[in-house]
């Protein structure tokens, strides 16, 4: 695979030196590293010799054809795209070149701005896909259970070093499922503590009548039922770490208590009169803004301070651009392992729509897709339709069917002229209209700063 600060290899096979010239010279300009060969036999003979990452083959040459090539490449070369032009565009050979393995199919005549746009697009589904091939058997592990490369999380994993160094009490923010409670535990094993017990507490799972004995523990006698005394899981943790999770949902009451163990290290069991001395990290999470609910006077202020003295906020799964692709081939290889499967492949459009999906459970829904995708399909090749129904609709909302024609084409325009660092003539002959006409357009929208 070429390095990703190197600009990818393009061979482009076509038996008209005019075509050749033309295609080597609008690749090389945009930074491509071209080679070219005027037949299939010395296409091969470059394969066999070169790194490429795509092939941009004529489909009707002499002796053997582009079908020929493209059948030759998916059997033999499985980490190189193909891409089809032919001056012979019919319905019938653009669904024979998809049928072979071509990805995309671009009939003659055609301009430098559509080989291009195909071109790139070709190449964002090879980095894709080489991305989840790649997962197979490269470590990708920053600690001992967190999966990712994005800068997004690069920054929550440098948060973690910093905070395990430390005995300060860290806030955990994030949407649910994000995975707060893992990122909690890697603190925990990456701290000096990490030979004591990690005791994870749901705040918001425990009745609210139950949760200061489940927490500080109780003596013989302190109510009805309590014939022993019982420690609870401050006492449980001591010398390690308890991880609070929806801290927002304990009460003003038992938030005092919180605020006497972090202030002072000791608590008071129920039914005691004397209080029991803890050494015990605390780290809290919270889907919710506790700053928010200080501001409406829910949560305590001398409360949320203590716990923030940390903040770390765990990214949703939508910000984390490519790390989607890892999660999937981790899932996938995780539960096609638990029941006995092959694991399954994803097709580009199915990849593409998992990605472009908004995942409000985050990596927690992400698992549960997967995991229904590996029991549920029969086959081993995963297509859009296996896809829940909900993810499909949402792919055809996210292209633009839920908008008016007119949002589509400000957001049309909007694109192409950024893609044209702001010139307008330049936008205007992209768009197939004249300047003026640009320019009322983009007053229309209010575009157009006046």
């Amino acid at each position: 695979m070429v390095s990703s600060n190197e600009k990818e290899c393009i061979l482009v096979v076509d038996d008209a030196p005019d075509t050749l010239e033309v295609l080597q010279r609008n690749l090389t300009s945009e930074g491509y590293k071209v080679f070219t060969a005027p037949g299939v036999p010395e296409a091969i003979e470059i394969l066999e010799t070169t790194m490429i990452d795509l092939v941009i083959t004529d489909l009707k040459m002499p002796k053997v054809s582009g079908l020929d090539l493209i059948r030759h490449i998916r059997e033999n070369f499985k980490n190189t795209e193909v891409m089809m032009i032919t001056g012979y565009s019919t319905v019938k050979g653009a669904v024979s070149a998809m049928k072979t393995g071509a990805e995309e199919y671009l009939p003659k005549p055609f301009t430098d701005e559509e080989l291009l746009s195909a071109v790139t697009r070709v190449l964002n589904k090879l980095h894709e896909q080489r991305i989840v091939q790649e997962q197979a058997h490269k470590k990708t592990f920053a600690t001992h259970d967190i999966i990712g490369e994005s800068k997004a999380i690069s920054r929550v994993l440098d948060s973690i070093t910093k905070a395990a160094s430390t005995s300060a009490t860290v806030l955990l923010s994030g949407e649910s499922g994000t995975g707060k409670e893992l990122v909690a535990r890697e603190i925990h094993y990456n701290s000096p503590r990490a030979s004591a017990p990690f005791i994870a507490i749901n705040c918001g799972g425990i009745p609210e009548n139950l949760i200061e004995s489940e927490l500080f523990g109780y003596v013989k006698g302190a109510f009805t039922g309590a014939t022993t005394s019982r420690a609870g899981f401050f006492q449980t943790a001591d010398g390690g770490t308890i991880f609070l999770d929806e801290i927002s949902e304990t009460s003003p009451s038992m938030q005092v208590k919180l605020l006497r163990v972090l202030q002072d290290k000791e608590f008071c069991m129920v039914g005691a009169n004397k209080t029991h001395k803890v050494d015990v990290r605390i780290l809290a999470a919270t889907n919710k803004d506790l700053h928010s609910l200080v501001t409406k006077g829910v949560f305590r202020e001398d409360l949320f301070f203590r716990l923030n003295v940390i903040d770390i906020t765990i990214p949703p799964l939508r910000k984390r651009g490519d790390d989607i692709l890892l999660f999937i081939h981790h899932f996938a290889s995780q539960f096609a392992g638990e029941h006995n499967k092959p694991i399954p492949k994803f097709s580009e459009k199915a990849l593409q729509v998992l990605k472009s999906y908004n995942w409000p459970g985050n990596v927690r829904e992400l698992e549960n897709v997967i995991q229904r995708l590996v029991v549920m399909t029969d086959d081993d090749f995963i297509e859009i339709y296996d896809l829940p129904s909900l993810m499909r609709f949402s792919a055809l909302s996210s292209i633009g069917f839920d908008r008016t024609l007119a949002e589509v084409e400000a957001e049309y325009i909007r694109n192409v002229l950024a893609s044209m660092n702001g010139n307008k003539t330049k936008a205007a002959q992209v768009l197939g209209i004249n300047r003026k006409t640009l320019r009322e357009k983009l007053k229309k929208q209010e575009l157009l700063s006046l």
